[in-house]
């Protein structure tokens, strides 16, 4: 139950906590278990049929981490089928042409390791993780995944119900509503506007033929990138590729032309029913792409707006000064495409109103005048302190570098991101704030007792 929080120290104290903080994070992470985040440099190559594959070796710990992207997500789904990209991925591991679904799991879990699958709206991923002793191992199971599910009717139906049951269940939770209700408001109609897994009405029409030849469209060697990380030599490595995924004939993948979802360009609210004490609030628009040369400092800006939990103006505004929530977030959800900026929160019934107030007049402030030296400093702090955290293991490490590779971001990336955020100035972070933070025109979703709410619209 949200409730007013005790006064908490000065903003100030808490700004030279965080400072500390990020200061001691860039001091003693950075030569971390995985080395130097500077370091971190993959070679890359191109296989004869057409597989991107990057390589970073490394001797910390006996273990490899092989993790392929293919270049498929939600976002080519059919309208009328959403969440075949998504039950696809699913069922990789449920059984090929030579290993049934329990073969799987046995020969993966007797080694201890690990083989997952999941689609994300752009792309989707599987992973392998295993000791260096049973690299060979891994390399054939995510292989045979990958290239020879067997997709049988029986795994089929057994995965679909386990997945309309997590539907059902998502239903439930008013933060899903919201997040739900709040993407098909700002996309309207397009790709990102339907959630990765689909609904109770597009999974119904999904058959096994339409897996079938989803899978045999678009996971190819031509759109997939392959990441290892780990207790391997090069020449090792490259003899693991060759000898598991060197036959894996290249393919045509349909030739998907998403266009950039189109700004929002009123005021739109939509207020659900629920009997809750609580309002959940979602307000916010469309963003920015993770190829935007903006986002560094977009970066920035929302950290000091709402990223930056107990030092963000909105937790700071919100919480500590009114008592309203008692956890508040901003986030911009990049993607391919441009994808969603929101602001999330819960809140008693009866102040409602009072928050959306809050968060706007947040907004607005954050366009209206350059954020304080000691705001500046202390956001660039943390984010370069913190940015080894993102890749303190191998499977950190490696899903990083296959979306550097996604997104085209280079391969001196872990140099070329702190420096980004080092060179972003106030008056660059006002320019961003101004240009892609909208108080006018934005989506509102709010879930909870609407009646006595009394929304303003």
């Amino acid at each position: 139950m949200t409730r007013r929080q005790p006064p908490h120290a000065s903003r100030s104290r808490q700004s030279l906590r965080r400072l500390f903080l990020g200061l001691f994070l860039l001091a003693f992470c950075l030569p971390n278990a995985q080395g130097q985040a500077a370091d971190i440099v993959p070679t890359r190559s191109v296989t004869a049929n057409g597989m991107t594959v990057l390589f970073l070796e490394q001797h910390f710990l006996p273990t490899v981490e092989i993790h392929a992207l293919v270049k498929v997500g939600s976002a080519q789904d059919p309208p009328d089928k959403a969440g075949l990209a998504n039950l696809t991925a699913s069922l990789l591991d449920e059984g090929t042409q030579t290993r049934t679904s329990r073969q799987i799991a046995e020969q993966i879990d007797f080694v201890g390791g690990s083989l997952a699958a999941h689609a994300a709206e752009d792309f989707t991923t599987a992973s392998a993780r295993v000791l260096k002793k049973d690299a060979d191992l891994g390399f054939a199971l995510l292989a045979d995944v990958l290239q020879h599910p067997a997709f049988h009717k029986q795994e089929f139906e057994r995965v679909r119900t386990q997945i309309l049951g997590e539907i059902l269940s998502d239903d439930d939770d008013p933060g899903n509503v919201a997040m739900k209700a709040f993407h098909q408001l700002i996309f309207h109609g397009h790709p990102y506007s339907w959630p990765a897994h689909g609904s109770e009405d597009t999974l119904s029409k999904i058959t096994v033929a339409d897996v079938q030849q989803f899978h045999a469209r678009e996971y190819v060697p031509n759109q997939t990138i392959l990441v290892i990380v780990g207790d391997l030599t090069q020449e090792q490595a490259a003899t693991l590729v060759q000898t598991h995924f060197g036959s894996w004939k290249k393919g045509t993948p349909s030739p998907y032309q998403i266009k950039k979802p189109s700004p929002i360009d009123r005021k739109m609210v939509q207020l659900i029913e629920k009997d809750l004490t609580q309002s959940t609030i979602v307000l916010g628009h469309t963003g920015i792409s993770r190829t935007n040369p903006d986002y560094y400092a977009v970066t920035v800006m929302n950290y000091i707006l709402g990223a930056g939990g107990f030092s963000s103006r909105l937790m700071d505004s919100i919480r500590d000064k009114q008592g309203l929530a008692y956890g508040i977030m901003s986030q911009f959800d990049s993607r391919l495409l441009p994808g969603a900026f929101f602001i999330s929160l819960q809140t008693r019934t009866e102040v409602t109103n009072q928050a959306i107030t809050g968060v706007l007049t947040e907004i607005k402030g954050i366009r209206d005048a350059p954020v304080t030296d000691q705001e500046l400093s202390e956001a660039k702090s943390f984010i370069v302190g913190s940015f080894p955290l993102r890749v303190d293991s191998s499977a950190k490490l490696a899903n990083v570098l296959a979306q550097v590779e996604f997104y085209n971001l280079g391969l001196d990336y872990f140099t070329s991101y702190p420096k980004a955020i080092e060179k972003v100035t106030k008056d660059e972070v006002l320019r961003v704030a101004k240009q892609y933070l909208d108080p006018q025109h934005y989506a509102l979703v709010v879930v909870g007792s609407i009646a006595k709410a009394k929304v303003k619209q």
